[in-house]
């Protein structure tokens, strides 16, 4: 992902912020272009594939879907959707979307970006966003394919996020042993592991303390995975190895599979112990109501929203642009969620100083490395 992405991400000033909250027009628009606007919305169709975790995986698929969906509230247009439970639908679901005069495509996750690449050249007429990936490596050359004007990445700089979350856990840790680990090792799950382990780091450097990090090795780039995005049985597995290896918080990376994860911390805890678990993607206590009591925080990336703002512009008329959209602290297209019941535990100055490290990463004092960001 790194390689495909030059000075121009950086150069991206696609933040966050909507096309459609600019200034207000001096003049209140005519009945004549209000009705304009309201067929063009009317006309416009946007559409979304989702990775084998479906929309309600309670993670970065529901978080897009949602993005969707707002838009169809808020912007009065037609949405259309395409599950996908296993790699071989990916091509099928695009091409069917495609032929339902789509006017633009998400295709949610890393995994779809090959299958997203073809759909988009094949269909030069149709717009096509991909979550959590840039252009596909060519096979031959390993070097990027070339940009396509109709095809556009929306990417995460996630270890900034959770380098924030690694640092907390590292001050909530009892133990002095958290843990990690990811479904499919691919590029944007290791991302969320390399600034855990950072944050982890960072913390033992400020505290004169050894707090160590099980499933992920930076260095190496290797660690514990599932293998997939839909086996909870094997998150299960996965946790309770790590709680018995004393790791007392637990971050998985792996969509679906982190419904494991709850289970297994809610049965360790029954039994007396005292573990809890940093959510991704999506704020786990808003996901996951039911297990509120045991996600300390979660690392979040902003995917509802750059669907959302990508279709506001679209259809108040914005060129599109393949210049990829990089979610950062700076630009709030990542961040950690409020720690809800977690809040009153976590001493104050843990807190001042979570604060103080995501103001000098968003200032640019403070850089983050992974082998797997975006830019």
């Amino acid at each position: 992902m790194k390689k495909a992405l030059t000075a121009v991400v950086a150069a991206s000033a696609l933040a966050m912020t909507l096309t459609a909250c600019g200034a207000a027009p001096e003049k209140a628009k005519t009945d004549a272009s209000a009705t304009s606007e309201a067929k063009t919305a009317k006309d416009f169709t946007a559409c979304m594939v989702s990775d084998e975790g479906g929309f309600d995986d309670k993670s970065f698929n529901q978080s897009g879907h949602e993005g969707l969906e707002r838009a169809k509230a808020d912007l009065k247009i037609n949405v259309k959707t395409a599950e996908s439970s296993n790699p071989a639908e990916f091509a099928p679901n695009l091409e069917k979307l495609a032929a339902e005069k789509c006017n633009v495509i998400f295709a949610v996750g890393f995994k779809l970006a090959d299958a997203t690449y073809a759909a988009a050249k094949a269909h030069p007429e149709i717009k096509y966003a991909i979550i959590d990936s840039t252009e596909p490596f060519d096979k031959a050359s390993n070097k990027p394919m070339p940009s396509l004007p109709n095809f556009k990445p929306l990417v995460f700089n996630t270890s900034e996020a959770a380098y924030l979350a690694g640092y907390v856990a590292a001050g909530m840790s009892k133990t002095g042993k958290v843990g990690t680990y990811l479904g499919m090792k691919i590029p944007t799950t290791a991302i969320f592991a390399d600034g855990f382990v950072d944050g982890v780091a960072k913390y033992n450097a400020d505290n004169g303390s050894d707090i160590k990090v099980l499933g992920w090795d930076k260095e190496k780039q290797d660690g514990q995975a599932t293998g997939d995005f839909s086996d909870q049985n094997k998150g299960k597995v996965t946790t309770t190895n790590l709680i018995n290896q004393g790791a007392d918080i637990i971050m998985p990376v792996a969509g679906p599979v982190g419904a494991g994860t709850l289970a297994a911390v809610k049965e360790a805890n029954a039994a007396g112990k005292d573990v809890s678990v940093i959510w991704v993607d999506a704020d786990g206590v808003l996901t996951n109501p039911d297990a509120k009591n045991i996600i300390m925080t979660s690392v979040t990336k902003q995917i509802g929203e750059s669907v959302y703002t990508t279709i506001d512009e679209l259809v108040a008329g914005k060129e599109f642009s393949s210049t990829p959209y990089v979610g950062t602290l700076a630009n709030k297209g990542v961040d950690i969620a409020p720690f809800h019941e977690f809040d009153a535990k976590l001493p104050a100055k843990l807190k001042e100083k979570v604060d103080a490290l995501r103001k000098q990463i968003a200032d640019g004092e403070l850089k983050i490395e992974s082998k797997n960001s975006p830019n």
